[in-house]
């Protein structure tokens, strides 16, 4: 058991230097999975009792200590509620992956149970793609972990994901790690040569083969030419301090200034970060608010200009007209708060977008229905946990020469699917607004850029991204950073980039690798649960 736990420990070590930021050892991912594989497989044919059991044990060790060292920094955006109080609360996104992890690791020894390796095999990557759409999907939702995110550092050769998405290398980097697992543990079994050479031939194609296309499409890309220009700011304003040491006017006008110095009198949208408008607007009354005004004064001197922004704003109800809407001050008032994007341009024209994909237990309550009955204790506390409101689908923002923005907010750009829905409703560019400064100088900030080119590649359009106190940069249609601003700078930058309105195959059919692997999951689920019946009824 020792030697099995040593493996697992192996593995998860493995994942992690091969985990984004670190550069140059992504080439880890394909063989991270072996010798936790190896342990299994020890375990499976051992004579120990209660073998499930475990195996979820020691698959668990190593995807915890992968997990916890790849986001260490959840830690640093929690702290400000008490650092030790942090500590636990921490440990739900460090161990909640990692739990599901390891039930699909379960569910592949209950099928190795009663059918071939090979086709436990084929199940457990199937198990594994439906935990990391689960993980994507329900109310605890944190994809962050994904599998085929790991390229995103290398992504000269993942250029094939807008065929599929970062599915396409979650299904990927699990084959070409089975098939490495195959060829050692054939050596202590006495494989024939011929089955031995079969499976270094199938290793040898699985992993070059997408690698050479990529790098003929990567190399051979050429991007539909449709330049508009862009400018993106990033104030660099403590987020700490932003909602109470720094009057809201004063950010606007920081942001109206380090745009000014950058912009031309073609510039088409400013794209400026996360709740850069500090303080709450109410969206029925926009066009008599300070704010806005002194951001339509800005544009003025831009004639084509729009201004894409992050506002917290709010809508006032007579009645409860929403599950999220709680009771004001007012009598027979409730009131909707939103983390917000809107876009200004040069005429009375306002379009607003509510942040849909919100961060579990922060912006939203998880299983809401369920724990719907928990909504009076929070408003008789003096509030809600989790009480922002969300519009259930994208949307995107067309600006008055008709070229359509995808607004994007923080947490947002790690979903893929949701990004391509607003490409195929029209968006041309993909606008990111973010806030990264809780996490402070540690690598989630990394992370949060570096998967943003994997939206680029997907959807084969531009990310232009303002970062309050993060990392701003404009990526091509490619994956490229063409552009970056430093950490904790206050800059604006400016681009000339290529509207696209043409159509990938993801952006056309979304995560279907995904949806496919769910299904046959739910198939094998209902295969362990028939075998296991007749087995019993058979003793």
């Amino acid at each position: 058991m020792k030697k099995n736990i040593l493996l697992s420990i192996l593995s998860g070590l493995l994942l992690w230097i091969a985990w984004p930021p670190t550069p140059y050892t992504t080439c880890l991912l394909f063989v991270g999975f072996v010798p936790m594989l190896v342990a299994m497989e020890n375990i499976i044919r051992s004579n120990t009792p209660k073998k499930g059991k475990k195996i979820f044990h020691i698959t668990f060790i190593g995807f915890f200590i992968w997990n916890t060292l790849c986001i260490y920094w959840v830690y640093n955006s929690l702290k400000t509620v008490g650092a030790i109080v942090a500590i636990p609360i921490s440990l739900i996104p460090y161990s909640l992956g990692p739990l599901l992890m390891s039930t699909a690791c379960w569910l592949y020894y209950r099928m190795r149970l009663t059918t071939w390796r090979w086709l436990g095999l084929i199940g457990l990557v199937c198990f594994w793609v439906g935990y990391e759409y689960l993980h994507q999907t329900w109310d605890l939702n944190f994809p962050w972990m994904t599998l085929g995110n790991g390229f995103a550092v290398s992504h000269q050769i993942i250029q094939w994901y807008e065929y599929t998405g970062v599915y396409g290398g979650t299904v990927w980097i699990w084959v070409v790690n089975i098939l490495i697992f195959l060829i050692y543990i054939g050596l202590r079994e006495g494989q024939t040569k011929q089955l031995r050479l079969t499976l270094i031939a199938a290793f040898v194609l699985i992993l070059a083969l997408p690698i050479a296309f990529s790098l003929y499409r990567y190399d051979t890309y050429k991007e539909p030419v449709n330049p508009s220009n862009i400018v993106v700011a990033q104030p660099n304003i403590d987020p700490y301090a932003k909602e109470s040491d720094i009057p809201a006017t004063e950010q606007i006008s920081i942001l109206a200034h380090i745009s000014d110095s950058v912009a031309q009198a073609n510039t088409e949208f400013f794209i400026w970060p996360e709740t850069a408008i500090a303080d709450y607007v109410n969206e029925d009354k926009i066009h008599n608010n300070n704010y806005y005004l002194q951001v339509q004064h800005f544009l003025d001197k831009y004639k084509n200009g729009n201004v894409i922004t992050g506002a917290e704003t709010y809508k006032l109800y007579n009645t409860r007209a929403t599950k999220t809407a709680s009771p004001t001050d007012n009598p027979n008032e409730f009131a909707d708060n939103f983390n917000a994007a809107i876009n200004i341009e040069n005429s009375a024209e306002v379009q607003f977008y509510h942040k849909s994909k919100l961060v579990p237990g922060v912006e939203s309550l998880p299983f809401g229905n369920a724990l719907s009955f928990m909504k009076p204790v929070f408003e008789h506390l003096g509030g809600a946990t989790g009480s922002y409101g969300s519009q259930p689908t994208p949307s995107v923002f067309y600006s008055q020469e008709g070229i359509g923005a995808d607004p994007v907010i923080c947490y947002e750009s790690i979903y893929g699917e949701y990004v391509a829905t607003s490409v195929h409703m029209g968006a041309q560019f993909i606008a990111i607004i973010t806030n990264d400064g809780w996490w402070e100088n540690t690598s989630g900030k990394d992370q949060h850029l570096d998967y943003a080119k994997l939206r680029a590649i997907e959807t084969r359009r531009w990310v232009c991204r303002s970062a309050n106190t993060g990392i701003s940069a404009f990526i091509n249609e490619r994956g490229d950073i063409v552009q970056h601003t430093g950490w904790w700078v206050r800059t604006a930058i400016k681009q000339d980039i290529n509207l696209n309105q043409e159509m990938t195959f993801y952006v056309l059919y979304g995560d279907y690798i995904p949806h496919i692997g769910c299904i046959l999951a739910v198939i094998g689920i209902i295969f362990i649960i028939i075998r296991s019946r007749m087995k019993r009824k058979v003793a």
